[in-house]
């Protein structure tokens, strides 16, 4: 069987960021030959000898596990066209050590050779600014742009260095319905080869999947309702519009006390004069009814927009940066007045289209104001049409809307904090079950202090779920006068009067 390894183009670009994936030149192979006999030399390694290394820890901490576990399944569960197959993915230790072992050669490159042929592998690298790895897994689900379902023809690079064209394979990797097993790990490299370049402190994430997808000729997954192809081994089960298997089991060991993969975090902000800590007060007994203690909210912050929607139009003393473009606009683009940055009455959509932040197929972008420009210069740009004009006006220029991965005690203080002039928020995305982290502080309601976590707030607020986490906008504000605490769908946030310090922030829903 012959393999080709695939060197996909830069994805991302923002503090240096790059991934790797793989694919199959071939028809699909048996699976009879068992992973377990390609890892024979790990398994007779017990947890003594692993921890026992020289970076006496696990390959990836028991969080970031979770993240880019329930993100894998998440996105599995959301693709479009639906899956009739999809499987639910679960954690494989063995995949793990395998990783970590290939994630210690510091090789910017698929390996190692001889499992090539039993696993899936994605590869991702940064360095500068500190990223969770969940970031590396929302870019590989974001090359969705380039992929057509169900044939890849349209995002296949051309690699003989460096890659140019677009990628997908990292994506139909993730997505590929019968890859259910998944094991990654994260190493620090020092002085990493990076395609000719010398990346003095790397983070490199390996991540592995069995049964292996990418095979060339097939699709990720079959169409059609969600778990009505599912395997008869599943039973029937789904979950998530995924194939489940009720009571199945994770194979990982038990948890660790260090979880310590970031890189050189910031330094906490100082705290000032927060509130004491006080008793928890106790949930409410299963028997208690709880209606009055549930809140859900369907508020965004992301305003849907027409086509042909003027920014002057659509703002008018209110913040208002993040906006939805439909479909189609290419047939309806509007009027365009500028080129990098635009007239206030130019169309939002329009102008996204044009700087090639979104496409025809519509998509969410922000909009930053600049104040007057003195002209504004025409051209010809992604299929529109620019207008020129020699007059001074206000003006406006837009940005892709970017994705980020937080944990459960994240705090706008230390990720997003309010300044002037107002700055944009990442998209967020927070894991499953914040709720039982109780060390995570929420304070107020609605409007709450910017040392609360994101995510618990957000829970508090019923902008997203616990048992599945999920998207959501966060607006950091100007700090209020008090915070008032209360008791909403399972977690008592805290007051604060009078703060002396800090700012504030909300969280929106993303629907």
């Amino acid at each position: 069987m012959k393999r080709s390894l695939l060197f996909p183009s830069w994805v991302r670009v923002a503090s240096l960021f790059l991934c790797l994936t793989q694919t199959v030149l071939a028809v699909v192979l048996n699976n009879s030959t068992q992973l377990e006999s390609i890892l024979d030399k790990y398994k007779d390694k017990d947890e003594e000898w692993w921890r026992a290394r020289s970076r006496g820890r696990r390959a990836i901490s028991e969080g970031d596990m979770h993240l880019i576990l329930n993100l894998h399944n998440k996105l599995r569960g959301e693709v479009h066209p639906p899956a009739s197959n999809m499987e639910y993915m679960v954690w494989d230790y063995e995949l793990e050590r395998s990783a970590e072992h290939w994630a210690h050669t510091c090789r910017w490159e698929h390996g190692p050779s001889h499992m090539l042929t039993q696993i899936g592998q994605n590869l991702g690298a940064h360095w500068g600014r500190d990223r969770p790895p969940t970031f590396h897994v929302q870019a590989w689900y974001d090359e969705v742009r380039h992929y057509s379902y169900p044939y890849s023809q349209e995002c296949n690079p051309h690699c003989p260095f460096r890659c140019s064209g677009p990628v997908c394979t990292h994506y139909t990797q993730l997505v590929w319905a019968t890859s259910n097993r998944i094991g990654c790990a994260i190493n620090v490299c020092y002085n990493m080869n990076v395609w000719g370049m010398i990346w003095a402190k790397a983070v490199y994430l390996v991540c592995n999947y069995s049964p292996p997808g990418n095979w060339w000729g097939h699709a990720p997954y079959k169409y059609g309702a969600p778990c009505s192809a599912c395997p008869a081994s599943y039973a029937g089960g789904c979950r998530d519009n995924l194939c489940y298997k009720d009571g199945g089991v994770e194979r990982r060991p038990a948890p660790e006390t260090e979880e310590t993969n970031f890189i050189e975090p910031e330094p906490e902000p100082v705290r000032d004069r927060e509130p004491e800590p006080r008793a928890q007060t106790p949930d409410p007994s299963p028997n208690e009814n709880l209606d009055r203690n549930r809140m859900v909210s369907t508020e965004q912050m992301c305003q849907q927009v027409e086509c042909e929607t003027k920014l002057r139009d659509q703002c008018k003393g209110t913040t208002c940066n993040r906006y939805e473009c439909p479909p189609g606009c290419l047939d309806s683009p509007g009027k365009v007045v500028g080129t990098g940055y635009y007239d206030m009455q130019s169309s939002v959509c329009a102008a996204a289209l044009h700087s090639g932040v979104i496409d025809n197929d519509g998509g969410w972008l922000d909009v930053t104001r600049l104040g007057r420009k003195q002209q504004f210069t025409k051209s010809y740009k992604n299929g529109i049409q620019s207008l020129g004009k020699n007059r001074s006006a206000n003006s406006f220029k837009v940005e892709t809307v970017p994705v980020k991965a937080v944990l459960c005690d994240t705090t706008v203080a230390t990720f997003c904090p309010f300044k002037k002039p107002v700055r944009h928020c990442p998209r967020l995305y927070c894991p499953r079950n914040c709720l039982r982290d109780s060390r995570a502080r929420v304070i107020g309601t609605n409007y709450f202090s910017d040392k609360s976590s994101i995510c618990r707030a957000a829970i508090h607020a019923g902008v997203i779920q616990t048992e599945s986490g999920g998207y959501l906008d966060v607006m950091p504000v100007d700090k209020r006068r008090q915070y008032i605490g209360s008791h909403q769908n399972g977690i008592t946030s805290d007051s604060l009067l009078n703060p002396t310090a800090g700012k504030a922030f909300r969280v929106f829903a993303v629907i």
